[in-house]
């Protein structure tokens, strides 16, 4: 079967029934298009203005004293701070303080102990050398009694040799003192 329904070839664009132009940009409507895009703005608005700047003011004020708060949280911790702070300081003198007072203590303790130590080391090292020295002078008769004889057995010696005369040894040791 074949199509009853006309076709138009070419590029012409069909007319429309009841006007030829779209209707927001016909011009004889124009002002009730304003009318109506006005009394839709205003209206929108006005509910904007009812819902949307009540919850945005509340929503400010509510940051607001939360801010506020949060500030005068913020300055009661920094004063507590800060006692805490001068307490550590104060904690920290008193304990340097007494730390200083034990150490001169013990300094004090340990200077006595050395001064103690010192003169019993002293003490005896002063008897030592007393009863080194009574050895030394004991010693030192005896080797001048040994050097006495000794002398004399060498003056009895020397005058046999050289004069060929014997010499007691009484005589040769009381030539030996005389001198």
């Amino acid at each position: 079967m074949a199509d009853t329904t006309a076709t138009t070839s070419g590029t012409e664009v069909p007319s429309h029934q009841g006007g030829n132009a779209f209707p927001p940009f016909d011009t004889t409507t124009y002002a009730s298009q304003i009318f109506w895009l006005t009394v839709t703005f205003v209206l929108l608005l006005v509910v904007m203005w009812r819902l949307g700047v009540r919850g945005i003011g509340g929503n400010i004020e509510a940051r607001k004293g939360r801010i506020a708060g949060d500030l005068e949280a913020a300055e009661g911790h920094r004063k507590n701070a800060d006692k805490a702070s001068a307490d550590y300081d104060t904690a920290l003198a008193q304990a340097r303080a007494r730390a200083h007072a034990l150490a001169e203590e013990n300094r004090q303790h340990i200077q006595a102990e050395i001064d103690g130590a010192k003169a019993r080391a002293e003490a005896a090292a002063q008897e030592t050398m007393s009863q080194a020295e009574a050895r030394i002078q004991a010693t030192r008769a005896e080797a001048k009694a040994h050097v006495g004889e000794a002398a004399a057995a060498a003056a009895v010696a020397i005058v046999a040799r050289l004069t060929g005369d014997s010499v007691s040894a009484e005589d040769a040791a009381a030539a030996l003192g005389s001198r």
